[in-house]
């Protein structure tokens, strides 16, 4: 067979290619929407779905870690989001980061550490489905157990790269052994094994019973705790799913990251909404979806969505996201705000008089009047 053949394309005798367009069958099947968009779809959308399995992978040897950025998905201007997986008893090791630091844990088990600006201490275990949230500038470490842990950090900048963290062993590195000997009281030989590079990610042993590693600071624990057991909430519940909100009115650390996770049922959507204080990142758990995205000006595009994909919508586009499959389709709608807010169109036509919306939409005044005026996030017909 010749190469172009395997495309789809051969030679037509003159030196240039004929034949279907290039493909690659893998990513067409799965976004069928890009290949053969609705015709409801118009002009020109930067792309706005990014899927971690195209991501760079650093593997380290306690672990491995990619993310998508605004390098790969430039749309994403507010927010950075990091998938991680620590191996059993691996660290992830003592940092801090300019931007703060919000987690949740997709998988297994482990330990959270922090001490804050007054030398107050943070030291909890943490699980499937909790949250952490590390303010800005704040030093903390992350310690899997036996099981491995895997979990999502997000970052409130959306240029902001793990690469760029600040790690104790990357500063002591690049500090004279002689300013550290005088800052510390050591000597020499207590500094010969100093690491001579970060070390980012390596191997311990798993953690003792959190009673034996608790430290007591003279000035007493960090105010707000920096866990939340997120699965333990009670859903608000709709006829096609349910929705789960943490942000500082239910999880007072996190000021800068606020998080929805959205269960669709098979035929059920998101309702047609924007956000009027912040863009919205996704990340798919589960299932399969697909998005579309409103900019203005006549322009529209639809995206698919599944497992490990990262979507983004920029402030107050309105949008809507509807499950394709027979199975729970289930994702995150993370924010870079304090608090979570959204706009929901329907609630919206409901509460405007009836006759100015049938006016408007060349529709019957009684078709208007029955709108709920109470918001629908999920719904289903």
């Amino acid at each position: 067979m010749r190469k172009s053949d395997e495309f789809g394309m051969h030679s037509n005798g003159n030196g240039s290619l004929v034949g279907t367009l290039p493909r690659n069958p893998a990513i067409d099947d799965t976004h069928p929407d890009l290949v053969t968009p609705p015709s409801t779809d118009d002009g020109l959308l930067p792309n706005m779905v990014f899927p971690f399995s195209l991501a760079h992978t650093r593997r380290e040897s306690g672990g491995w870690t990619r993310e998508i950025t605004d390098r790969l998905l430039p749309i994403a201007h507010d927010l950075a989001i990091i998938d991680m997986k620590l191996d059993p008893g691996a660290y992830r090791e003592l940092h801090w980061h300019i931007q703060s630091e919000w987690s949740i844990i997709l998988k297994g088990s482990g330990r959270i550490g922090a001490v804050d600006q007054e030398g107050r201490n943070f030291l909890e275990d943490v699980k499937e489905g909790d949250l952490w949230y590390f303010p800005a500038g704040i030093p903390h470490y992350i310690q899997a157990f036996e099981e491995g842990m895997e979990f999502l950090l997000v970052f409130d900048d959306g240029c902001y790269s793990e690469d760029a963290t600040f790690q104790l062993t990357d500063f002591l590195a690049h500090v004279p052994r002689s300013v550290i000997a005088k800052n510390f009281g050591w000597t020499e030989e207590q500094m010969r094994n100093l690491p001579e590079r970060e070390k980012y990610m390596f191997h311990g042993q798993v953690p003792p019973p959190l009673a034996e590693q608790r430290v007591f600071s003279p000035t007493g624990d960090v105010p707000r705790t920096f866990k939340h057991a997120f699965l333990s909430q009670t859903p608000e519940r709709f006829e096609g799913g349910s929705v789960r909100i943490a942000d500082s009115t239910n999880f007072a650390a996190a000021t800068t990251t606020t998080v929805a996770m959205v269960e669709l049922e098979p035929g059920a959507m998101r309702e047609l909404h924007w956000h009027p204080n912040g863009a919205e990142m996704q990340y798919v758990i589960s299932g399969q979806g697909r998005m579309g995205v409103f900019s203005g000006g006549s322009t529209a595009r639809t995206f698919n969505l599944q497992r490990g994909d990262v979507g983004y919508v920029p402030i107050s586009l309105g949008h809507y996201i509807e499950n394709l499959g027979d199975e729970p389709f289930v994702y995150l709608e993370l924010f870079r705000t304090a608090k979570f807010e959204d706009m929901s169109l329907a609630q919206w036509l409901a509460n405007v008089p009836p006759q100015v919306v049938a006016d408007t939409l060349n529709m019957q005044r009684q078709v208007i009047e029955v709108l709920p005026k109470v918001k629908n996030a999920v719904q289903r017909h």
